[in-house]
């Protein structure tokens, strides 16, 4: 960073009219920045996995297991799975840390057009890189934020943000892991010679993309945002053969597993100066005959004489004077 900030030289991976639009709203950019973590993914737990159902009637047969709805097991409300939410958010947390040190090492009030991946490391199962690359910018202005902002908008969506009178906050991740048992009542809308509806799964989606919704609305909420602004939403469905039922007795029942992650980045309005007050209409003093005359010779006296304009102000001449 520092033979970069010496060098005079800055580097980015904006487009032509990105790079306009950022000049334009006074911005200017002043190096590419990232920040990449690799994790090892492992396991939690004594006995239970991650990926645990938590249907108490899972392991048994259908016909006497049945002791009601399979419940949705999601990482937003303590199931087993927390721990792994928890490792990706501190995954990911540490990556979007070193971009911004980064930025502030070149001297940026923020970064644009960032893009955050999760991809498996080379050659080591379980093993994950977090990385997150972007544009560092600098305003040109005197004044510096506390501490540099992060956003996903590219430089036009940047412009326009800060042009309606709002400013970009901070680059969030918000992620839900939902496991639910294939039970008695999905298995059998599934072998359903019929159209219709898997409740189960339906709500297992639904329940999985709310939670992960949750989790962005409090972490704005902790970063003083007014508002979110989306950049994707993904879900990855799998299923997996039951770990309750497995320990049990060595049954081979299954979970369905999904997976959804958002990301966003959440924004905060800003207020520059106060509104110049309204124009107030002042009306001259003095003789309103006198300066209606001269008007009127000017006109009458000018080449381009405009009749209509000549016309007008002798009707309010002759008005004027049938008033006094």
């Amino acid at each position: 960073m520092a033979e970069i900030s010496g060098s005079g030289t800055w580097t980015s991976a904006l487009s032509t009219s990105e790079f306009a639009a950022i000049r334009g709203v006074g911005f200017e950019p002043v190096g590419q920045v990232m920040g990449s973590a690799v994790f090892h993914i492992g396991r939690s737990g004594a006995y239970w996995g991650y990926h645990d159902c938590l249907y108490q009637g899972a392991g048994f047969g259908f016909s006497y297991g049945n002791v009601g709805q399979a419940p949705i097991a999601l990482s937003g409300q303590g199931a087993p799975s927390a721990g792994l939410v928890g490792v990706f958010e501190k995954a990911r947390h540490t990556a979007l840390e070193r971009m911004t040190t980064e930025c502030q090492a070149l001297g940026g009030d923020g970064v644009v057009s960032a893009q955050l991946t999760m991809a498996p490391f080379a050659a080591q199962p379980n093993c994950l890189e977090f990385k997150v690359i972007g544009t560092a910018v600098r305003a040109r202005g005197p004044y510096r934020p506390k501490r540099p902002f992060t956003s996903h908008l590219d430089g036009q969506g940047f412009a326009k943000l800060l042009s309606s009178g709002w400013v970009p906050v901070e680059l969030l991740v918000g992620m839900s892991i939902g496991v639910r048992h294939d039970d008695y009542r999905t298995q059998s809308q599934t072998y359903s010679w019929q159209n219709i509806e898997v409740t189960g799964w339906s709500e297992l989606v639904h329940g999985v993309r709310a939670d992960a919704r949750r989790q962005l609305q409090r972490q704005g909420a902790r970063h003083g945002g007014d508002g979110i602004i989306m950049a994707s939403s993904a879900l990855r469905i799998w299923s997996e053969g039951c770990i309750r039922s497995r320990n049990r007795n060595n049954s081979e029942q299954e979970d369905h597993v999904a997976e959804s992650t958002m990301v966003a980045t959440t924004i905060a309005r800003f207020k520059t100066t106060e509104a110049a007050p309204k124009t107030l209409s002042v009306m001259p003093l003095g003789d309103r005959g006198d300066r209606l005359r001269k008007r009127l010779a000017a006109v009458a006296g000018s080449p381009y004489r405009d009749v209509g304009e000549y016309r007008r102000l002798s009707r309010e001449l002759s008005e004027l004077n049938g008033q006094m």
